[in-house]
């Protein structure tokens, strides 16, 4: 079985210059980059010019497929520092080329108004067995499928919805940057599936072509990743090739902690 991920350091970054750092990707990649990964470490060099704000949301498009055999390099265009708010913005860089950019908006904390959508009623994490598929090992996250997860031959139809338990395998310090680096880190997992369910297809599909090509994140509440949150997704649309899906991440007291939206490809190559 091969180790486990250190999200800790799969999220850290070397800082070159000011607005420069590097990170890379951890030798399990496969044959390109996971996206959650580059969002994450792309909000980790916008905080890296950050003081006393917290991120509020952030947007990003994915633009080249990222190449897990070079480092990526990435660029903080420091946009705005005002009263309240602070905007940043961070380009991804490989073989001289943008593969991803982010735009991140940072608030001081204040309070205000308050409501929620509340969690769906699913059985408990506990009650649900881990999935031990080749997808998952060496990951850093344990995931699990409310409704479960075919994970041999053909997937079958199903409503465009589910709802995944979530947390790290190895806990990780009460940062609110690592946190929700974290956060980001995980919410690119099994998000853009969502809308493949009611067409019986996944990423395992002979001919099947998928790929993330934007991605948002608000967060609502601080939370640590190293408990359990119930992921509850939901795709309302698919068209053109792409599928549109919706997500909201609740922690294990019920709290709506972040909201998320993704486009991605969705395409059946010709033979």
């Amino acid at each position: 079985m091969p180790d486990v991920e250190n999200l800790i350091e799969t999220l850290a970054l070397e800082r070159i210059e000011v607005n420069l750092f590097r990170g890379v990707a951890p030798a399990n990649q496969g044959p390109r980059i996971y996206g959650g990964l580059v969002i994450g470490q792309a909000l980790m060099a916008a905080y890296k010019t950050i003081e006393e704000r917290i991120c509020h949301s952030l947007h990003c498009y994915f633009i080249r497929p990222g190449d897990p055999s070079v480092p990526i390099l990435y660029e903080v265009d420091r946009a705005r520092d005002g009263k309240s708010f602070t905007t940043r913005r961070v380009t991804a860089i490989q073989h001289g080329a943008q593969i991803f950019n982010l735009a991140a908006s940072f608030q001081e904390e204040e309070p205000g108004y308050d409501h929620e959508d509340p969690m769906p009623a699913t059985p408990g994490p506990e009650t649900i067995a881990p999935l031990t598929e080749s997808w998952g090992a060496g990951r850093p996250i344990d995931m699990r499928w409310v409704d479960g997860r075919d994970t041999e031959g053909a997937p079958v139809a199903g409503p465009p919805a589910q709802n995944v338990w979530m947390r790290v395998i190895s806990p990780i310090p009460d940062d609110v940057a690592l946190q929700q680096a974290a956060l980001a880190y995980v919410s690119d997992m099994s998000l853009l599936g969502t809308s493949f369910r009611p067409h019986g297809v996944n990423w395992r599909t002979p001919g099947f072509q998928s790929a993330s090509l934007d991605h948002a994140i608000w967060f609502h509440r601080r939370s640590s990743f190293n408990d359990w949150h119930l992921y509850a997704q939901s795709s309302p649309s698919a068209s053109g090739a792409r599928g549109f899906n919706l997500g909201q991440i609740y922690n294990r007291d019920g709290r709506l902690v972040a909201s998320t939206a993704q486009e991605g490809l969705m395409r059946m190559r010709a033979p």
